[in-house]
């Protein structure tokens, strides 16, 4: 498919997103793409970014921040052809899942971890890997949707701007942006709608951080 072929407000998207990553060195949120375009409805612009996805104009980068990338190889004319792009490892790995944890109000996680299979693309040979639903849409403007599937590395240190699981009171886990200053440790959801909170360190166990989202079908 050739971006010609995609219908004026996905062209815009596109536009747009290119646009904005070679200004700012990072991905547009939802939001900033609605408003990029004049759009006032977020979720029709999250429909359009996952169809420009599905035609492999854009792909996911995992890691900080949002991660909406224009592919590698995409002009004008659309994506390069299958057969001048690098062909993908198709390696799977199984990883254990273990059930829900809220992008909105704080549920209690699920004792249960069945196995998983995760891609390459994501799992990159790392190791120390586990699955979880998210539940809410606290995260909708990063395009984590409620029901998607998340990819979370265990390790020691974290960084503002991280997308981390935290655990709250030894009790509540959520999936936020994290940030830590004099006031403590800051959990921000990525919806206009909804506030930051601030926690008292103590409080607060970060579980691990988000390295890739697995679209619900």
């Amino acid at each position: 498919m050739k971006a010609s072929d995609l219908t004026k407000r996905q062209q815009a998207v596109l536009k747009f997103i290119r646009t904005f990553v070679q200004a700012e060195g990072r991905s547009p949120t939802l939001a900033e793409i609605a408003k990029g375009v004049g759009s006032s409805a977020v979720s029709t612009i999250h429909k359009h970014v996952q169809h420009l996805m599905d035609k492999g104009f854009l792909v996911r980068s995992h890691g900080k921040g949002n991660n909406l990338v224009v592919a590698a190889g995409t002009g004008p004319e659309g994506p390069a052809p299958r057969s001048e792009r690098p062909e993908p490892v198709p390696a799977m790995k199984i990883f254990p899942f273990c059930g829900d944890v809220a992008a909105g109000s704080p549920i209690l996680p699920e004792s249960r971890a069945l196995p998983i299979e995760v891609p390459n693309s994501i799992h990159r040979q790392r190791d120390e890997l586990f699955v979880l639903r998210v539940r809410g849409d606290s995260m909708v403007d990063d395009a984590i949707l409620d029901g998607d599937l998340v990819v979370l590395q265990r390790k020691g240190e974290y960084r503002n701007g991280d997308r981390v699981v935290a655990l709250i009171d030894r009790e509540e886990v959520t999936l936020k942006e994290f940030r830590r200053d004099a006031k403590g440790v800051w959990l921000i959801p990525h919806n206009p709608e909804l506030q930051p909170r601030c926690y008292p360190p103590q409080r607060i166990d970060i579980q691990g951080l988000l390295v890739g989202v697995m679209r619900s079908c």
